[in-house]
């Protein structure tokens, strides 16, 4: 059975481990008015969410009909969030606990996001996940091609000597999920930044609320997941 093949679970970061998604946007939108002048809203960055943070905000300009170098939209961005997520940035519900229980169910772990490294260091060391929680880490800095393309969750999978087909994705965005079944993975979606019913049209396995509540959804979906169902069971309820 296919479910049981699994052996490694690649965690995306923004939205599944932490709840960075409104202090990114918070940045954006600081960056756009005060160094810009653009004036911006939070729904304009939805579309964008996930596709790496050089885009996010470069994307959006481009819509104001402003024109930005990507690489320096995104250090002016960085500069800015990590000045707001000092004190403020926590772990998702169940995130420190479901990271430490997949190790400890003997499954090795990647975390793969299309952040750069300078962000990955600052949310881990906020939240209280150490690096050394992953076997492997890959940013958006080892790749060419962000998601929706699969490059970032192939090439995790290669440093994790893990076949495709043997790895769980978890994810909480729209590209990311497309991006995890593009890769031939199975794919765990989390309700934290988009609604479910979305989640599952873009591909999701499985989904739920957040790294706390996997038991929702249909009776009996943690058991289909097979293998990785005793991480999963061990996890609901509690305290991330």
């Amino acid at each position: 059975m296919a479910s049981r093949t699994i052996r490694s679970v690649i965690f995306d970061m923004d939205g599944v481990l932490c709840d960075s998604e409104p202090f990114i946007n918070e940045a954006a939108i600081g960056v756009l008015r005060d160094r810009y002048g653009v004036v911006t809203e939070p729904a304009e960055y939805l579309p964008f969410t996930g596709t790496g943070d050089a885009r996010y905000i470069s994307a959006v300009a481009a819509e104001h009909g402003l024109e930005l170098d990507p690489q320096r939209a995104k250090a002016e961005l960085y500069e800015r969030y990590l000045a707001i997520i000092r004190g403020r940035l926590q772990p998702t519900p169940g995130a420190r606990v479901f990271v430490a229980a997949t190790r400890d169910a003997g499954r090795l772990t990647a975390l793969a996001t299309s952040a750069d490294a300078v962000k990955v260091d600052a949310n881990l060391a906020e939240i209280g996940i150490p690096g050394d929680a992953f076997d492997v880490i890959v940013s958006g800095q080892d790749v060419t091609r962000p998601k929706p393309a699969p490059d970032i969750f192939l090439l995790a999978a290669e440093r994790l000597h893990v076949p495709p087909a043997a790895c769980l994705v978890i994810e909480d965005a729209l590209t990311g999920v497309r991006a995890a079944k593009a890769a031939g993975m199975r794919c765990l979606a989390l309700a934290t930044s988009f609604p479910r019913d979305q989640l599952a049209a873009a591909g999701a396995d499985f989904v739920a609320n957040d790294l706390s509540d996997l038991a929702a959804g249909p009776p009996g979906e943690i058991g289909e997941i097979g293998e990785i169902g005793e991480i999963l069971a061990r996890v609901v309820g509690s305290p991330g």
